[in-house]
Order: structure tokens, then C-alpha cells, then sequence
């Protein structure tokens, strides 16, 4: 049905298709998406590919268990997502990571295992509860050396990381406070390079991001971002929906162009 949606675009005459066919489609695919495709569907396929391609894993269940344990909010990626991360790193050869929001550390570990012996991940948090978890969750994944964690508003650590005179990162993950998104990504070019990859998790919150009137102050974070993300002559980029047991969203990945 998917295939033959988008096969069979509407005419010019059929409703909002005269002035915009594709858009039509869109609409009409999005109905038979939700329909065919329900998020009991979207969580069986991840788990799938989770078992295919991931398998099991007692250092990331581990961390799971513990920040479930420790009241955290079950909004950490998903373990195919947490791949996307490492393959990302790896494909790009990062050996100095930014990560703003550690939670409970499980993209962290996925994160740092893409990294080589001698590299760096410096990861942000707020919550100085949520980093007591990712604390002992990287220890046990074997990663202390390697990661280094601070505990505070990320933003004031600007200044610091700055005055450190630290070499440019190589990937910067922001996956904070959605509302602040636009003044991390402004702050992640300047704590990167040309070649520096750039991502942003959750950014187009079930769809809302399309709503000009929305007055959640995430959804119009990632209205601001993704608009300075159109307009920045510095990046290469793009953003993505997904689907999944994470529900459905979408992330942001730009390139550091110059």
C-alpha cells in the first residue's frame, strides 16, 4: 500500500493536490501509515532489529536497569539508535566527543565505544542524581577513564570549556533541555570545526514541529533550531523522522562546513 500511495500521486483538481500534489500524497500516506503501521508494530519491528543487530548486551541492560531502578525517565535512545550513534562516530573517526544531557549514561557507553584508547568524551548533566547513575552505570561499562563527566547548567560550561582551550570536538551529541536546543547548537559551532558532526535527538516531537501555534516550549526549541538550521551558511544538514519503540520523532545531523 505504501508503493502504490506514493506511485499514484493525486491530479491537479483533487483538494489541496492542485496546489500541491505531493503535499495530497503526503497527507494521504500519512493516514494509511497510521493505520497499517500502529506503534505496537513501529516497538515489534525495533525489537527485531534490536535482536538482529544489536543482540544482547549486559553492560547496556545493566544500565538500563539501574537508571529504572533509580526513578530516571525511560527516554534514553533506543538500542538500534544507540548503534546509529556509535556508527556515526566510527564513520567519522571522532577521538574528542561532546555530549550534552548524559541521563543515565546509555548513550554515553554507546558513545564511548566508538572511540579509540587514547580518546575523549566530556558528557554534560543538570541533574547531579541522574549523574550519580551514569556514574556507576560508565564505571561498570569500563569507560571512567575515558569519559569524563560535569555536573551543572551545560551552558555555564561554556565558559569553561573555552577558557580550557581544549581541541575542537570531532561529534557533538545534544540530547538536553529541547527548549535550549538553539543556544547549544550555537555553542556547538563554535566548540567545533569544520568536520565536526553535529546531532540533535528528538526533534520533531510526534509531529508537533510542524505547528506554528504550538506553545510547548520544546516544540518551539526545535521550531527556532531546525529554522537556524536552515539559515546557518556554516552546516550541511538534514533532519530525519523515525519510528520505533522510542514512539515517533526524529533527529538532526549537520556538518560543520567551514
Amino acid at each position: 500500500m505504501f508503493g502504490s500511495t506514493l506511485a499514484h500521486p493525486p491530479q491537479s483538481g483533487e483538494g489541496d493536490g492542485e496546489r500541491d500534489p505531493w503535499r495530497a500524497c503526503g497527507l494521504r500516506l500519512q493516514s494509511v501509515v497510521w493505520l497499517d503501521m500502529p506503534a505496537e508494530r513501529w516497538t515489534a519491528v525495533d525489537h527485531y532489529l534490536a535482536d538482529l543487530l544489536v543482540g544482547s548486551d549486559s553492560t547496556l541492560e545493566a544500565a538500563l536497569s539501574a537508571n529504572a531502578a533509580a526513578g530516571l525517565p525511560p527516554i534514553d535512545v533506543s538500542p538500534t539508535q544507540g548503534r546509529l550513534l556509535q556508527l556515526l562516530a566510527r564513520l567519522k573517526g571522532a577521538r574528542s566527543i561532546l555530549e550534552i544531557g548524559t541521563l543515565g549514561g546509555y548513550s554515553t557507553i554507546w558513545l564511548a565505544r566508538a572511540l579509540p584508547d587514547d580518546g575523549r568524551l566530556i558528557s554534560l548533566e543538570l541533574d547531579s542524581a541522574y549523574a550519580e547513575v551514569a556514574r556507576a552505570n560508565i564505571a561498570r561499562a569500563g569507560f571512567s577513564e575515558l569519559v569524563e563527566q560535569r555536573v551543572g547548567p551545560p551552558l555555564e560550561s561554556r565558559q569553561q570549556l573555552s577558557a580550557e582551550g581544549l581541541r575542537p570536538f570531532d561529534l557533538i551529541f545534544i540530547d538536553a533541555d529541547k527548549s535550549t536546543t538553539p543556544e547549544y547548537f550555537e555553542w556547538a559551532l563554535k566548540l567545533g570545526r569544520p568536520g565536526t558532526l553535529i546531532i540533535a535527538d528528538n526533534v520533531v516531537r510526534r509531529g508537533e514541529l510542524i505547528d506554528q501555534e504550538s506553545r510547548d516550549p520544546s516544540v518551539r526549541g526545535m521550531r527556532t533550531f531546525v529554522e537556524r538550521l536552515a539559515e546557518e551558511p556554516r552546516v550541511f544538514a538534514t533532519v530525519i523522522q523515525t519510528v520505533g519503540s522510542k514512539g515517533y520523532d526524529g533527529f538532526a545531523i549537520a556538518l560543520v562546513t567551514n
